[in-house]
């Protein structure tokens, strides 16, 4: 029998393992440093420490999560990512639903304060109308996403803990719920923490059902945009001219709000509806093939970004958003 040499080994070990990881799933002990993280959790989110194993023993690691980190749709220009969600098919099934479930979201718009509109328009984009909530084991997704990410494991750490907390509560089997590659579930996919803070039992049932109770997840995401301060009526974003190129310096990856409008106007941007000089405001460039786009955010644009921090994102739930109320509305 041939003698494998320590070097031919250490290529077969290799080669073994990245078959593994190449394959579905393979389960994955908790190193000491993960053990550590787990107990300062349980302790600042009072979830015991043996149903935090338990729980991890049954996660498995997977490799197709992390490499969908890498794929996300915000990565598109501005005109290749609204392609993706300004279609026929996504406009008439929203109008669908809005017409379907009319009453609970008149009902959420007046307790909550939040536009129908862009209720539907956020469960439209993030699982077309509760169509698509994700085929991802989430107790997985979570666990890959805690122990192996390369530097987001301290704010998925906390979601998987608050995953483990959250299935207690409504008695899930942790194993088989599913949602999307990064943990986030049900018809407004949020995540563990958010479905802990904001999701409401809007029926009266007696459950918060985020998966099959479109009337919980209308409530919860009209609670969501309450609590993170959307102000009804107000504007959220205005079309701007660029007058001067030093007026390009002021453009922002991710909308703050730590500008002013009248900063803005003196620097040569312009918009066709006046803004009161202390407006507090984002300036943000959006791609076309052969041009850019530059728009002022307001303070609701920002609100859309508490759900995801992209301005693609917060822009395409506006445009849908608009375009939803027309068509439901027939003007």
């Amino acid at each position: 029998m041939k003698r494998i040499t320590t070097v031919a080994y250490s290529s077969l070990q290799a080669s073994l393992l990245a078959l593994l990881l190449a394959g579905q799933a393979f389960a994955a002990t908790l190193r000491p440093e993960d053990t550590s993280r787990l107990a300062t959790l349980s302790q600042e989110l009072n979830v015991p420490m043996a149903t935090l194993e338990q729980a991890a023993e049954q996660a498995d690691y997977r490799q197709s999560v992390l490499d969908a980190f890498k794929r996300t749709a915000e990565s598109k220009p501005w005109y290749e990512y609204q392609a993706l969600f300004m279609t026929d098919k996504r406009v008439n099934q929203g109008v669908d639903f809005w017409r379907a479930h009319s009453a609970d979201l008149a009902r959420a718009e007046r307790i909550y304060h939040v536009p129908a509109s862009v209720i539907v328009a956020i469960i439209g984009v993030e699982t077309f109308y509760g169509n698509n909530m994700g085929k991802h084991p989430i107790l997985d997704s979570l666990f890959t996403l805690a122990f192996y990410h390369p530097t987001r494991t301290p704010f998925f750490s906390k979601e998987f803990v608050n995953f483990v907390k959250l299935g207690n509560q409504q008695g899930w089997d942790l194993k088989t719920r599913l949602g999307s590659y990064a943990g986030a579930m049900g018809m407004g996919q949020f995540m563990p923490s958010s479905y802990l803070s904001y999701a409401v039992d809007f029926d009266g049932d007696g459950h918060k059902d985020l998966f099959t109770n479109p009337s919980d997840a209308i409530g919860s995401v009209a609670n969501y945009f309450h609590q993170h301060g959307w102000s009804m009526g107000e504007p959220v974003v205005d079309a701007a001219q660029i007058t001067k190129p030093s007026a390009l310096s002021f453009v922002q990856e991710r909308v703050e709000l730590k500008q002013k409008w009248g900063q803005l106007k003196q620097a040569g941007i312009n918009t066709v509806a006046p803004l009161p000089a202390a407006t507090p405001v984002s300036l943000i460039q959006l791609a076309q093939p052969s041009y850019s786009e530059y728009w002022v955010a307001r303070k609701n644009f920002y609100v859309i970004t508490r759900y995801n921090k992209s301005p693609l994102y917060a822009m395409v739930v506006h445009n849908l958003s608009q375009t939803l109320a027309k068509q439901y509305y027939g003007h």
